[in-house]
């Protein structure tokens, strides 16, 4: 992995070691630190202006048994199987491979059925939490939106590992499909947040008195993710 420091010299010390390392150049940074990324499995190192590559390489050679116990411990990822419950847009369903059926993946009395060779069952459970996240996400984004007299004119799923939503100035919002598989009052709160940004483009006092105003227990949403949100990205 190549090093960009901020004096321009670019170094190589990925072969030093035997995982992946994300490097951030920070100007505000006052020395070097780890962290781990929870969402991309790998350790993060952060280095400040006039960092060299021996300083940078023996700071991480110090925290190796630490970076490789980490990330050992994280979660393992998951995929969609037969006979596991999920939550889904607030709900507990059951996924069920029903190799007799031929429409492919479909919600029936909590279940949700999946046809085809069970090999594909992950793949359609993605694809059918995709598409309802679209139809499901669009219908309440504009629900919404008519709140505070703004429009949405299109909802995109995304497969997106830094933010839950977010609101371009042509009144589109993308989502994480990730959201799906949250409670109901953690959708309701993202939701809201990202249809406020509609009528406020920043996190002042007046966006916070939007979100509150489409989603008065957006706090409950809100902490439910800072404590769990990771957890949110163990499915593949």
């Amino acid at each position: 992995m190549k090093i960009t420091l901020l004096t321009g010299k670019i170094y190589n010390i990925q072969e030093a070691f035997d995982f992946p390392l994300k490097v951030i150049k920070s100007p505000r940074a006052k020395r070097l630190t780890l962290r781990i990324d929870t969402k991309d499995h790998q350790p993060v190192l952060s280095i400040p202006p006039r960092c060299t590559q021996k300083q940078a390489v023996s700071f991480v050679k110090v925290h190796e048994d630490w970076i490789i116990e980490s990330l050992r411990n994280l979660p393992k990822t998951q995929r969609f199987t037969s006979g596991q419950n999920i939550c889904l847009f607030g709900k507990e369903i059951l996924i069920q491979h029903a190799p007799e059926k031929r429409w492919g993946a479909r919600i029936e009395k909590g279940i949700l059925y999946v046809s085809g060779g069970s090999e594909f069952t992950h793949r359609r459970v993605k694809d059918f939490i995709k598409k309802e996240a679209q139809t499901k996400f669009l219908k309440l984004s504009q629900k919404l939106a008519a709140k505070i007299n703004c429009q949405v004119h299109d909802v995109t799923i995304k497969d997106t590992k830094s933010r839950w939503g977010s609101c371009s100035s042509l009144n589109n919002i993308n989502y994480s499909w990730r959201l799906a598989l949250a409670p109901k009052e953690v959708i309701d709160y993202i939701i809201a947040h990202e249809v406020s940004h509609l009528a406020h483009q920043d996190h002042s006092a007046n966006f916070w008195q939007c979100v509150a105003f489409l989603c008065p227990n957006y706090e409950e949403g809100q902490t439910w993710l800072k404590q769990h949100g990771k957890e949110l990205y163990i499915f593949e």
